[in-house]
């Protein structure tokens, strides 16, 4: 039973060192990657447990045993680029002139279908 127990041991202080080894420094909470293998090997036991209690950093989700993400360098986020109107100063406030009356001309008609309809109710 004592020789289950401490390949039991050896298994979690193994797993626990290739953990430490594997894990990218930015991933190490409260100790040097060093120390906390220094931490592991001369206390098997409870240095693999403080390693994964507290030692490590886990995903979002929780504790989940995968492999560590390897950071590597990626390209800058392309970011879309906003449209360029290519119209000339003259064109856009000719343009916008054109729209000021098109709203000006929607506000006579709304006016005028008010006044009719006033009139025709009032008859």
């Amino acid at each position: 039973m004592a020789v289950l127990i401490w390949l039991m041991v050896m298994a979690l202080m193994v797993f626990a060192l290739v953990d430490i080894i594997r894990r990218d420094d930015a991933q190490v909470k409260y100790m040097p990657k060093f120390v906390w293998l220094l931490l592991v090997i001369l206390l098997p036991f409870i240095g693999s447990v403080l390693w994964f209690g507290i030692g490590r950093e886990y995903p979002e989700g929780g504790a989940r045993f995968e492999r560590p993400v390897r950071w590597t360098r990626t390209a800058p986020p392309v970011v879309p680029s906003v449209p360029v109107d290519t119209r000339t100063t003259e064109e856009q406030i000719a343009d916008l002139d054109r729209e000021i009356q098109e709203w000006r001309l929607r506000e006579e008609i709304a006016k005028r279908k008010r006044e009719r309809g006033e009139s025709a109710g009032g008859d």
